[in-house]
């Protein structure tokens, strides 16, 4: 019985070992490529597996993305986390703001990625179902945090809640990622995005003094 259990534990490391190697491979790929011109070919050359080895991983290309978003939409929500965890409570919005735009991720190959897989989305249906589902658990863990902040630094009112806040966090997110891909330039990226979720979130104006 022991020998049968090291034996599935080996089986299960390397599963979780070859899913690993195909999700790299295919950010990879995707990333130079376009994802609605890569093949399953093109990813198990690119991680050095067969087609067996994807198909006992996913059942399609759109099932490999959505780990890959669910990989990076759990690496973003995870940094909104720990930027705010350290005050609990008693962070205010604009400190929120700036914790969170100096972690965030801004990738160009991953943002390359997902913008050509939210215009295959579009065409379809069932795929943006999924995709809307999978944004609207990114805008949950941004409200619980704007929930937490609010005590201290009231929300514009015409955001109305902190769902409306957590929405429009998201559009200027997509609306800075966007120039992004264009300029390149990261750290205006970063800059741009800080100013903005201020203006957003807040009247604009510095906080009061800690007296």
């Amino acid at each position: 019985m022991a020998v049968e259990e090291t034996a599935a534990k080996r089986v299960t490391r390397r599963r979780v070992r070859t899913r690993a190697r195909l999700l790299d491979a295919a950010f990879g790929v995707f990333a130079a490529k376009g994802f609605g011109r890569v093949s399953i070919e093109e990813v198990c050359e690119a991680a050095g597996f067969s087609r067996g080895a994807f198909y006992s991983n996913f059942a399609t290309l759109d099932e490999l993305f959505f780990a890959l978003y669910r990989e990076r939409a759990d690496l973003i929500a995870e940094q909104v986390a720990d930027a705010l965890a350290g005050d609990g409570p008693d962070l205010d919005v604009h400190t929120s703001v700036d914790r969170v735009t100096d972690v965030l991720l801004l990738d160009v190959d991953w943002l390359l990625v997902k913008t050509d897989f939210l215009v295959h989305a579009a065409r379809d249906p069932e795929v943006a179902r999924v995709l809307l589902d999978h944004r609207a658990r990114l805008r949950g863990a941004m409200a619980d945090r704007l929930s937490r902040a609010k005590g201290h630094t009231e929300l514009p009112a015409v955001l109305g809640d902190v769902d409306g806040a957590a929405h429009a966090v998201v559009a200027a997110y997509d609306g800075v990622t966007t120039q992004l891909l264009l300029d390149r330039d990261v750290e205006a990226a970063r800059a741009w995005l800080k100013q903005l979720l201020t203006a957003l979130l807040t009247d604009g104006s510095a906080p009061e003094p800690v007296v």
